[in-house]
């Protein structure tokens, strides 16, 4: 059965860039294109699109104020598209926050060659939209108040690797977080105009100091560090204490940074000493860095796929035999505490 797609962007060069691009695909149908959100309003009743691509500056309603009312009144996935701008990454990131699902990025200078670019990776993501759950679909627990564990040492770590929904859902487990917690490193999907703006979100959010990681910068407790959007996050030990390290290396499961790459670098050097989560996303990245963890002693867990955007990755681990546990998302900060302080 085709994902039917309904395309809404002000250029009419991009709705007609985005149909030939999507239309390539057997599996994808699109059904309709929209100018601006009330033309699109209009088409969602008519039309009964299984995934909407979504403009954010629009004439008549910007496309968060649409977005907001659409995950309201009719919740359905949504694929954001973008500017490769740190503002452009910014409201991107309130369009997650939102409920869209994911994004792809639209470069403002040559937007043909740029979007031929990421052809394939939207195709890709129309195909796994659709069959994602919209978040606002499902129950919400708000934020949770902060967890309190006691730490007899400072050298457990938390490790988090996720892709698509990973932004939000990474902002969940971050928030319930104590100040004084674990030391987390985090690798989220992302490109890298987008994965400041992130860590400076979560910091924002959360009562972690929360950063994008630097080459050697030392890992302490009360932290969390984001890997740049273009570089592998490494863990690596210096004496006593782990440090950051950041490689550009070739891509691992067609991602820099990756979760294999994160992960493997902790079962070498930290092993039993972490507690690693795989959250939603698309693919298997982490899976088999996941089962090296567990194998070294480590604590591992994946999110449920019924909190998940996408199983891919944590039902990827699952199958793997890399976890310990399934969980569901606003389960998933306590057990890391607990595995962190066992």
């Amino acid at each position: 059965m085709k994902t039917k797609v309904l395309i809404v962007d002000d250029s009419a060069l991009v709705r007609g860039l985005m149909t030939e691009i999507l239309s390539a695909d057997p599996q994808i149908e699109v059904v309709g294109v929209a100018s601006d959100p009330y033309v699109a309003r209009d088409k969602i009743k008519q039309l009964h699109p299984d995934v909407l691509t979504l403009d954010v500056e629009m004439p008549r309603m910007d496309g968060l104020t649409f977005l907001d009312n659409l995950m309201r009144l009719h919740p359905m996935p949504v694929l954001m598209v973008s500017s490769l701008t740190e503002a452009g990454a910014d409201v991107t990131l309130q369009a997650l926050e939102l409920g869209a699902v994911d994004f792809v990025t639209k470069p403002k200078l040559d937007v043909r060659a740029g979007l031929n670019a990421y052809a394939d990776q939207l195709r890709e993501k129309v195909r796994t939209i659709g069959r994602a759950r919209p978040r606002n679909a499902r129950s919400s627990t708000g934020v949770a108040p902060r967890l309190r564990r006691p730490f007899r040492t400072t050298d457990r770590l938390i490790a988090i690797g996720a892709s698509t929904g990973g932004t939000e859902a990474i902002r969940e487990v971050l928030e319930r977080m104590p100040p004084d917690g674990p030391a987390v490193v985090i690798t989220q999907h992302i490109p890298a105009a987008f994965s400041g703006p992130f860590a400076a979100r979560l910091n924002r959010t959360s009562a972690m100091s929360v950063c994008e990681a630097q080459d050697g910068q030392p890992i302490v407790p009360g932290h969390a560090y984001v890997a740049p959007g273009d570089r592998h996050l490494l863990v690596a030990r210096d004496g006593a204490r782990y440090v950051c390290r950041l490689s550009d290396g070739a891509p691992v499961n067609r991602h820099r940074p990756s979760v294999d790459v994160m992960f493997d670098s902790l079962a070498r050097h930290a092993g039993a000493n972490v507690a690693a989560a795989v959250l939603t996303g698309m693919g298997d990245d982490g899976a088999r860095g996941l089962l090296a963890l567990r194998e070294t002693g480590a604590r591992t867990l994946v999110q449920d796929e019924a909190s998940s955007i996408v199983w891919g990755m944590p039902g990827a681990a699952h199958k793997l035999g890399a976890a310990e546990r399934v969980l569901p998302l606003d389960a998933i900060a306590e057990q890391l505490l607990n595995d962190a302080a066992a």
